[in-house]
């Protein structure tokens, strides 16, 4: 299994392959739907974002409260189709990774293509485990938006299998369910 450090240098993303397992250490962030929202409208305005988001990766989660002696709460990964719509502005604002679960719409792998960025897959239905690879946690933007809220987190060890390469490869539900029965 491939070791990475994040952020992930253009190297490091183009040597990636669907289907291909491998554990992340460094920084990303975290944003969901309403935190994309909020980003795609500061730029409308011409505002300077609240996040670096060259060379860095997303995680759409949504984590519960840390519960006492923890850094993060349960930190399974959201649907990323609902942040389908954001794809195109997160990479011509820099970001080369994206972490979540499930399908993508079929564009997401042509804009994986175009920008050199890749769709990373995480575990749904271990989030108590994944809490575990994350050891500092900091807000960084809406904190009114709660468990919703942009994070800057610093993940140990996050295994994530390759969803969509930087050639928009695609890795297929058939081959998922090997890793489930595995």
């Amino acid at each position: 299994m491939k070791k990475l450090n994040l952020p992930l240098s253009a190297e490091q993303r183009d040597s990636l392959k669907a289907g291909e397992m491998v554990l992340l250490s460094g920084v990303m962030y975290t944003a969901r739907d309403a935190a994309h929202k909020r980003l795609i409208e500061m730029l409308d305005r011409g505002e300077t974002l609240p996040l670096p988001l060259v060379d860095q990766t997303i995680y759409y989660v949504g984590p519960t409260p840390a519960p006492q002696g923890h850094v993060y709460g349960s930190a399974g990964p959201t649907t990323s189709m609902r942040m389908d719509g954001f794809v195109k502005m997160t990479f011509e604002q820099g970001i080369v990774a994206m972490i979540g679960k499930g399908d993508r719409s079929d564009y997401v792998a042509d804009l994986c293509r175009e920008y050199g960025g890749a769709y990373l897959l995480s575990i749904g239905g271990a989030s108590a485990m994944i809490s575990n690879q994350v050891k500092t946690c900091e807000v960084v933007a809406y904190e009114d938006l709660g468990t919703e809220s942009v994070k800057k987190l610093y993940v140990e060890d996050l295994r994530v299998i390759v969803g969509i390469d930087t050639k928009g490869q695609v890795f297929q539900k058939r081959e998922i369910e090997k890793y489930r029965r595995a």
